[in-house]
C-alpha cells in the first residue's frame, strides 16, 4: 500500500499542504492586510491523527456521497442499497470509510508559477455499500497568485451510481488557531435553503431564507444570529443568486475584520453546505492550538443532502460512461 504523505504547492505568494490521505488540505498559508502569511484551515502537525480518525473531516474530500442520507438507504434501477450508519440514524459522507480515509495515487506533480497536484482513486463495486466501480481524480492548482482551484472527476464503469464529492475544509481566515469566527461576516449566494428534520435530513421542501436567521444574502456577521439556529448553522443553501465566472457560480465570500482576509468561493455544485463547526470540541491541533465550537466555518459545495431520495432535489446519479464534474474556485484577496 501507497504510504501517507504530505506535498507541497508554493507560488511564493501562497503555500498550501496537502495529503495523498483523503485528498486532504493540512495547512494554506496567505497574507493578511500587511503581507503577513497565517495558516488559515484547522488541522494536524503530523499525518498520524489522520489517519487515527482524530479529525472531525479536516481538509478532506468527501465521498462517495457527500452528506446524509436518510437511513443509510437508497433504491436505484429496482434494486435497495444499505449503507453504514456512521453518524445514526443516517449515513454521513460516505461511510465509516469514505474517500477521506483512503490514500489516493498521486498521479501528478508540478512545480512552477501554477503548480498543481493530481489525485486518482478506484472506488470499487460494494465500497461502503455503494454501487459499482468509480474512477476518481482531484487536481489542486494553484490558478493565480492567490487563487486555489479544485477540479474533482468521477466517471462509473460498470453501474449506476449516486456520486457527490464535496471538499470539507474549516476555515478561520484569521488564522486556524485565533478562536471562534463569529465575528467573521459571509454572504451566501442563495435565496433559499433546504430546511431539516430533527436528524438533519432535509424535508424535501426547499425554502425563502428572506426574513429568517439564515439569511446571507446580505453581508453579516455569522454570530449575529447564529443562537437563535439551535447548536448554530449547518445546513444546506441552494445557490440560486450568485454572478458567474467562468462556469462557476459565486457561492460564498467570508471575511474576517481583523486581518481583512477575504475568500470568495466560485462552484458549479447546487448547493453549499454552511457548517460552523458545532461539534468540534477541545481537539488539539496545530502547535498545540485547541480548537472548540465555532472555531471555523465550512463552506461545502455539494449536491443536495439526501437528493438520492428526493426526487424534487437535482439527481446526484451518475450513469457508467457518464463524467461527473465539479470544480470549485477559492479567491484569497483583502478587502
Amino acid at each position: 500500500m501507497a504510504e501517507a504523505k504530505i506535498y507541497e504547492l508554493n507560488n511564493g505568494a501562497m503555500q498550501v499542504h496537502v495529503s495523498n490521505f483523503g485528498c486532504t488540505i493540512t495547512s494554506l498559508f496567505v497574507p493578511d492586510k500587511d503581507g503577513k502569511l497565517a495558516d488559515v484551515v484547522l488541522g494536524f502537525d503530523t499525518l498520524e491523527p489522520y489517519l487515527k480518525g482524530a479529525a472531525p473531516y479536516f481538509g478532506c474530500i468527501v465521498g462517495r456521497v457527500a452528506n446524509r442520507i436518510k437511513a443509510g438507504k437508497f433504491t436505484l434501477n429496482g434494486v435497495e442499497y444499505s449503507l453504514p450508519l456512521n453518524k445514526p440514524p443516517n449515513s454521513l459522507h460516505g461511510g465509516h470509510k469514505g474517500y477521506d480515509k483512503v490514500i489516493w495515487d498521486v498521479v501528478g506533480h508540478k512545480q512552477g508559477d501554477n503548480p498543481s497536484i493530481t489525485f486518482k482513486y478506484k472506488s470499487w463495486d460494494g465500497e461502503e455499500g455503494y454501487p459499482g466501480d468509480v474512477s476518481l481524480t482531484a487536481t489542486y492548482t494553484l490558478t493565480g497568485k492567490t487563487t486555489l482551484r479544485l477540479d474533482m472527476e468521477a466517471v462509473p464503469e460498470t453501474k449506476a451510481t449516486p456520486i457527490n464529492l464535496a471538499q470539507h475544509t474549516y476555515w478561520n481566515l484569521a488564522g486556524h488557531n485565533s478562536g471562534k469566527i463569529l465575528d467573521h461576516t459571509i454572504q451566501i449566494y442563495a435565496n433559499h435553503l433546504t430546511p431539516v428534520d430533527q436528524h438533519t435530513i432535509p424535508t424535501g421542501e426547499i425554502m425563502p431564507v428572506k426574513g429568517t436567521p439564515f439569511d446571507f444574502t446580505a453581508e453579516n456577521k455569522i454570530g449575529s444570529r447564529i443562537h437563535e439556529v439551535g447548536m448554530g448553522y449547518d445546513h444546506n443553501y441552494v445557490l440560486d443568486c450568485g454572478d458567474e465566472k467562468s462556469g462557476l457560480k459565486h457561492a460564498a465570500k467570508l471575511k474576517d475584520p481583523s486581518s481583512l482576509r477575504t475568500l470568495n468561493l466560485w462552484t458549479n455544485a447546487p448547493g453549499m453546505q454552511f457548517y460552523t463547526a458545532n461539534y468540534v470540541d477541545g481537539i488539539t491541533g496545530k502547535g498545540g492550538a485547541v480548537y472548540n465550537k465555532h472555531a471555523a466555518a465550512c463552506l461545502e459545495t455539494q449536491g443536495f443532502p439526501n437528493a438520492i431520495n428526493q426526487p424534487n432535489f437535482p439527481s446526484v446519479v451518475v450513469q457508467p460512461g457518464q463524467k461527473y464534474q465539479h470544480s470549485m474556485l477559492f479567491e484569497f484577496s483583502i478587502e
